[in-house]
């Protein structure tokens, strides 16, 4: 029955679906939902010099934009790989990708939770056969749902384990072509403390390490939704500095981390901030549980944040 309601999605035209998004930000907001107080300390955390207004007033619209992006999603796993290349209006800096999907050694793809990765899915696919690691989804319904969209694809899906770890370099190694996204909360054993967007705190290992073995090009993608919302836009960056390939897993960790930031900035209220990514700081490891007051003491009070003002 599940399966059966994720597969009306697709009659079902996006335009009714970003209302319905739309709706269930201003319900969110009204009710204070979780994924509202979300966005709204990790706002605190990484933009302290904002007023209380101006934060408010940001946290709607990355709440409008995150949920929009999640209806996005599933029209394009319900829809076929075609409908979903024929969304993707702009590419900016193509040449950044061909360069990379070119290199002898593979190639990469660095792909934060920015805009709506999904969508720009069945485009990339067009570039080849690329290896993908996949956690399955709590709900079974929402798995074989995502599972359906992905597997119509060139690629291959990896547990997110060893065994997928091993897979990717075997990829990267002949040469083909892998996609990585950075900003999950990693187990402990697959992180280091590095700064993100000033606040250290745990980040996955994986690009760097990979990048460190094979010598893989690294290249940076974001797929934004118009301003007009007619179809989307694809951004490449080059990630070609020496530092993200450094011996020590620290540098080159937080060189990448330095680098998605980068990424963010030019869409910064497109990123993913419902999600809980500084759950180990120094301000203990899960700020998430604290009152926002409470919190914003703790950033004041943190000495490795002396320079940022922070406002109520």
């Amino acid at each position: 029955m599940g399966l059966l309601m994720f597969r009306l999605i697709r009659f079902v035209p996006l335009s009714l679906l970003r209302i319905l998004a739309r709706v269930g930000a201003n319900l969110a907001r009204m009710a204070d939902a979780s994924i509202y107080r979300s966005i709204r300390k990790n706002l605190i955390m990484v933009h302290p010099h904002l007023s209380g207004e101006e934060r408010k007033q940001l946290s709607l619209q990355a709440l409008n934009n995150q949920l929009i992006s999640s209806v996005d999603s599933l029209k394009s796993w319900a829809m076929p790989p075609e409908w979903s290349i024929n969304q993707i209006k702009n590419v900016h800096d193509l040449e950044i990708l061909q360069r990379g999907l070119s290199h002898p050694n593979g190639m990469l793809a660095i792909v934060p939770h920015i805009g709506t990765w999904e969508m720009m899915n069945a485009w990339l696919n067009q570039f080849g056969k690329p290896v993908i690691m996949y956690k399955p989804a709590k709900s079974v319904a929402m798995d074989q749902f995502i599972l359906q969209g992905r597997q119509r694809l060139n690629a291959t899906l990896v547990p997110t384990d060893t065994k997928g770890v091993k897979a990717i370099f075997k990829t990267l190694k002949e040469g083909g072509f892998s996609i990585v996204l950075p900003d999950h909360v990693p187990d402990l054993s697959g992180g280091t403390i590095v700064p993100f967007f000033g606040i250290p705190t745990l980040t996955s290992t994986l690009a760097p390490k990979l990048a460190q073995k094979t010598g893989c090009a690294l290249v940076g993608l974001s797929c934004i939704r118009c301003d007009n919302d007619d179809g989307f836009e694809v951004f490449c960056y080059d990630f070609n500095s020496s530092v993200l390939y450094d011996k020590d897993i620290v540098v080159a960790t937080s060189a990448l981390n330095d680098a998605i930031q980068s990424m963010i900035d030019k869409h910064f209220n497109h990123y993913m901030w419902g999600y809980r990514r500084f759950k180990f700081t120094p301000f203990g490891q899960n700020p998430y549980l604290l009152p926002e007051q409470e919190l914003i003491k703790k950033i004041q009070s943190c000495p490795l944040i002396t320079t940022r003002e922070v406002h109520d």
